[in-house]
């Protein structure tokens, strides 16, 4: 929600523990997201891409933390960036459970 999510990640003890990029299976459809595991939930985002490319000199006015893995920090610099897909879970409400592959 756009009301909430500008606080999202205010907290300044979180921790990102993993990230990566996941086939996320919706109904019908292969969706491609983006996780992000934090000390206290679990953020899942939707991997957009922008059609404009920028240009080499534009690419460096591209904010990207650190932080993230080099393959995030490359796909942002080429216009690339994530939306987040839904409310982020907890933890303590997270189940995980083994599924056979598809």
């Amino acid at each position: 929600r756009e009301n909430s999510s500008e606080n999202i990640l205010s907290s300044a003890n979180r921790l990102l523990l993993h990230e990566g990029k996941l086939m996320l299976a919706e109904s019908t459809r292969l969706l491609d997201v983006y996780l992000f595991l934090f000390d206290d939930f679990l953020l899942i985002t939707k991997i957009k891409r922008n059609k404009k490319k920028y240009g080499s000199s534009d690419t460096s006015l591209i904010p990207v933390c650190p932080s993230l893995t080099p393959e995030l920090q490359s796909f942002m610099r080429e216009g690339g960036f994530c939306t987040v897909l839904d409310q982020p879970i907890p933890l303590d409400r997270l189940i995980l459970k083994n599924v056979e592959p598809v």
